[in-house]
């Protein structure tokens, strides 16, 4: 490995305390061409359904542990929403043999991390623990897994909704834009369909949920028979199974219940809303389209086609509503990939005071740039480069690792799918961009959006209809008291005694990485770790300074230079530069912090070089482009707001 920032004395630069700190990689999980990725595991089945998923990581002594359910929102009907969301609350307080919060304080004392999350289509819960502390993890999954539905009471789900309450108040009632995404989908979606409804429920629905209807949706969901296991890290395969044997094995598996496929997503016009936020400081407009579900075929194309229109300052979206309209700082553009359907997603948070319609004048506009344009080969390079990084990145820890070797297996079929995944996107031709872009976004119906803050209804889309957002009215002390809190008591029957926490394994031995030091000419001075997990390099420049230098009353500078050494180089626009970049599959980012500036980034292994010689051209022949720089300084200010 080469580093090349040269320019200057040892001097200047020992004055400014110049420190560059890199994180080289060489291989990955396959070679450093493109496409070569694969995650090596063992799969295999207990008797009672569960999927186990093991794969061996020496990098470091830790062990992921990841359970996800094939449940989320989807599983749901209409009138009884929010139950996979509430569950993965449930599990978090209480089961037979940890009692109340004890997985906290058990995953506290092995010096754990641990969480969840819930989505349309599955609930995951997950640790990541020292290799001593995994067959504690184990153990404390198992007891959540089958030994836990009998702790639940009326009193525990009456302050668990509150809770769930709570938090949909926090972030969604109370956030700018937070309706958007269920005025989208109950538009989107036919009547039937469960991705009409939120992850997170109703609250009509969760303060009606009864301690039975809890009961009957943990009966039909929560076996091991919809469930995978996934074990990844420094782990000793057979000891691993050993333990996984000892305690999930005895979990009788669920009684299934037959899925019924949800209706077809066809919208046959153009449906345009608007809602009045109580939040929301500038307009906002979201379209979308309906188009297909995840590992479908056309879903790569449709990842492209979203990053080509809008992710960086030559795309027709940038260029356009941007640069020449001027109607927004940015435009974010996304494909939604899930189980039952998709939905490619275009949203536009104008300027204060902006006309809505003269926004979606500009999108269109932009539309016909593109068709006019089509897509430029070296843009789909670009885009493809990054999306390489992105997948690399996805899998640097155990614990990423982890969740996509789940994701694999539930939704792909196939824990190995990483390399097939990877493939198809790097397979995309121009061709199937168009072809995509006329089979689901040009000229079909699509969803449309427009929130604007409370009292500016002139600024909405001509022809919008109200939409029906349900607001909950705030009353001090509306809540009924809980009052005490009792758990169930009744034990389920069990061949060993799970109430004896199992004992720490042998003490993990930490392998600390080599770090090798080095000094350029200039008296920068470099530190750096080699590892061989994906074929990534990271980086960081650091120097002293940021707001700690800025003058008073001019607060701020700083960042505002973060943002322009990004704008260009004396030799390069902003957006050659940026094309510059994205074309290696690196990302460079400059921050102004308190104390230090920095300029920090990664980079596919193979482009480390060329990326550093961009580095080095941005630090020393910045552009200081004054249209960007008033850019800059509107995007500030629209964050402000």
């Amino acid at each position: 490995m080469t580093t090349t920032i040269s320019r200057g004395s040892s001097r200047g630069a020992a004055a400014i305390a110049v420190t560059l700190m890199v994180m080289t990689a060489c291989a990955g999980p396959g070679d450093e061409s493109s496409g070569g990725v694969a995650i090596e595991y063992e799969r295999y089945e207990l008797a009672n359904g569960l999927d186990v998923i093991l794969h061996v990581d020496r990098s470091d002594p830790i062990a992921a542990v990841a359970m996800t359910f094939h449940v989320g929102s989807a599983r749901e009907v209409e009138g009884k929403t929010g139950f996979a969301h509430l569950f993965e609350h449930l599990f978090f307080l209480d089961s037979e043999n940890l009692g109340p919060g004890g997985l906290d304080r058990l995953m506290t004392r092995v010096g754990s991390s641990t969480n969840g999350s819930t989505s349309n289509d599955r609930t995951n819960y997950f640790e990541v623990v020292p290799t001593d502390g995994l067959e504690k993890a184990l153990w404390a999954e198992a007891d959540k897994l089958g030994f836990f539905i009998n702790t639940v009471s009326e009193s525990v789900v009456a302050k668990e909704k509150q809770v769930v309450k709570n938090e949909k108040r926090q972030g969604v009632d109370n956030q700018p834009y937070g309706h958007n995404n269920y005025v989208i989908d109950r538009a989107l979606y036919p009547d039937g369909h469960p991705y009409q409804w939120q992850v997170i429920g109703s609250l009509a629905d969760l303060e009606s949920a009864a301690l039975a209807d809890v009961v009957d949706f943990h009966s039909k969901w929560y076996g091991p028979n919809n469930a995978t296991l996934v074990v990844a890290g420094d782990i000793d395969v057979d000891q691993t199974k050993e333990w996984i044997e000892r305690y999930f094995a005895e979990i009788p598996a669920a009684p299934m219940p037959d899925v019924q496929p949800p209706p077809p997503v066809r919208l046959t016009e153009t449906v345009s809303l608007f809602h009045e936020d109580n939040y929301a400081r500038v307009p906002m407009l979201t379209m979308a389209w309906p188009t297909v579900p995840v590992y479908h075929r056309d879903q790569y194309a449709l990842d492209v086609l979203a990053q080509l229109l809008t992710d960086g300052k030559s795309t027709p979206f940038y260029e356009v509503l941007v640069e020449e309209a001027e109607v927004a700082p940015a435009v974010f553009a996304g494909q939604r990939n899930m189980e039952l359907a998709g939905r490619l997603t275009f949203t536009i948070r104008a300027f204060a005071g902006t006309d809505l319609d003269d926004v979606a004048a500009a999108v269109e506009n932009a539309f016909a740039r593109f068709e006019e344009e089509g897509v430029p080969p070296e843009e789909l390079e670009r885009i493809k480069a990054g999306y390489e990084t992105g997948f690399y990145q996805g899998l640097a820890s155990v614990l990423g690792k982890a969740f996509q070797l789940a994701q694999y297996n539930i939704f792909a079929g196939d824990p190995g799918f990483a390399s097939t995944d990877l493939e198809r996107l790097l397979a995309v031709t121009e061709a199937d961009v168009m072809r995509v872009y006329e089979q689901y976004v040009k000229d079909r119906p699509h969803v449309a959006t427009s929130f604007v803050p409370r009292g500016e209804a002139e600024l909405i889309l001509a022809g919008a209809t109200r939409a029906q957002v349900v607001e909950e009215p705030i009353v001090m002390g509306a809540e009924t008291e809980i009052g005490e809190i009792v758990r169930g008591d009744t034990r389920t029957p069990s061949a060993i005694d799970r109430s004896i926490e199992p004992p720490y394994g042998d003490p993990p031995a930490l392998s600390a990485p080599v770090v090798w030091e080095a000094a350029l000419p200039s008296g920068v001075e470099v530190f750096g770790i080699e590892d061989r997990e994906v074929p990534l390099v990271q980086f960081e420049l650091r120097i002293k300074g940021g707001q700690l230098v800025e003058e008073p009353g001019r607060v701020g500078v700083a960042n505002l230079l973060a943002e322009s050494m990004t704008a260009g180089t004396a030799d390069r626009t902003p957006q050659e530069l940026e094309q510059a970049i994205d074309l290696l599959g690196a990302t460079i980012n400059v921050f102004a912090g308190a104390e230090s500036f920095s300029i920090r980034g990664n980079a596919l292994a193979r482009n480390y070089p060329a990326t550093m010689a961009l580095v080095q051209e941005m630090l020393l022949e910045p552009r200081f482009d004054i249209e960007e720089f008033e850019r800059s300084k509107q995007r500030v200010a629209n964050g402000l707001r």
